[in-house]
């Protein structure tokens, strides 16, 4: 008989074929992410599930899940799940961090220019019909990216890879990380540390790649954005409830700092009637950090072998609650 495995919504073709070879597969059609009650009930002889972001697996829905082995995120990050919980219950969680790098790296980096540039900005005046005249000497002015300081809040895989973005843009680059890199390891980059005072006091723009954890939630809050130079930006890529976002609105209202750019947000998704959508200084994107076909079909991949190899007892190409590398 073949083991039963539940995904909370569709994956690629190539995916769903592989897993079939192998499984019985449930696929949900329905809404997504999954109200609690039907995930609830669809996973409770399921031996293996792969979720994504907004599907809350949680310690009741785990509880649910009588013969469960092995849970597959489609996702770097995994606060979704409680991970204890279900490592107390014996079950594999597995994700897919290294494979959405380079593509989260590079929406930061356009993020950063679309702010320093005013790109949706000018795009908006044509779409809107108020380009009237030639712009003159001092009219719509942008600022330059060479030179100026970017600071890098959390440097693991994605922080590098903007810093060695950033690098290509001639920029300056400090970091903060709970552990400092190596001497070698700056000198190759070209970064230096920073304490989070010095790097929001010093920096023309800041950008978010910590995880979100305890320790992190509302992390940047009124306090910290009133460090920031008045001039300086704002980027987040990583997780929308690492910003507390009455205190950015507060602060982008008051011009304690001149704009953000957000790809996450503290409750997704958001509308055009979201405070920060309304702001002309504010450039937002709907959570497409890791949306290039190339590296989505590569998640979908690892996303799968994850699941084929926990089942099979093996150890999973990335794991969240094993001696794993992460």
């Amino acid at each position: 008989m073949k083991l039963k495995i539940l995904l909370t919504r569709k994956l690629h073709g190539f995916a769903i074929k592989k897993l079939k070879r192998r499984y019985d597969v449930e696929i949900n059609h329905g809404k997504i992410p999954m109200p609690k009650k039907e995930l609830m009930s669809k996973i409770r002889d399921k031996d293996g599930l792969i979720c994504f972001p907004y599907d809350i697996v949680n310690r009741e829905v785990i509880d649910a899940a009588k013969n469960l082995k092995a849970i597959s995120t489609f996702s770097v990050g995994y606060d979704q799940i409680d991970v204890k919980y279900a490592t107390k219950k014996g079950i594999v969680v597995s994700y897919t961090p290294e494979i959405l790098t380079r593509a989260t790296a590079d929406l930061t980096m356009a993020l950063v220019l679309a702010l320093f540039r005013r790109v949706v900005e000018g795009d908006r005046i044509i779409r809107s019909n108020k380009w009237k005249v030639i712009f003159g000497a001092y009219d719509f002015l942008g600022t330059d990216m060479h030179g100026k300081t970017l600071g890098i809040l959390g440097m693991g895989r994605i922080g590098k890879a903007v810093a060695k973005r950033a690098k290509g843009f001639e920029m300056n680059v400090v970091y903060h990380n709970r552990n400092k890199l190596s001497n070698t390891e700056e000198k190759t980059l070209g970064i230096k540390y920073a304490t989070l005072d010095h790097l929001l006091k010093s920096s023309d723009v800041v950008s978010i790649h910590t995880p979100y954890t305890k320790d992190t939630h509302n992390l940047i809050n009124l306090k910290l954005l009133r460090k920031m130079k008045r001039t300086a930006f704002l980027v987040n890529t990583a997780r929308g409830k690492i910003v507390n976002e009455k205190d950015l609105v507060l602060a982008l209202k008051k011009k304690f700092i001149a704009g953000a750019a957000l790809d996450v947000y503290q409750n997704e998704p958001i509308n055009k009637n979201h405070p920060l959508a309304k702001m002309d200084n504010v450039v937002v994107t709907p959570h497409i950090g890791s949306s290039t076909n190339e590296t989505r079909k590569a998640m979908a991949e690892i996303t799968v072998q994850n699941l084929i190899l926990s089942l099979s007892g093996k150890r999973p190409i990335y794991a969240v609650n094993l001696d794993s590398k992460k």
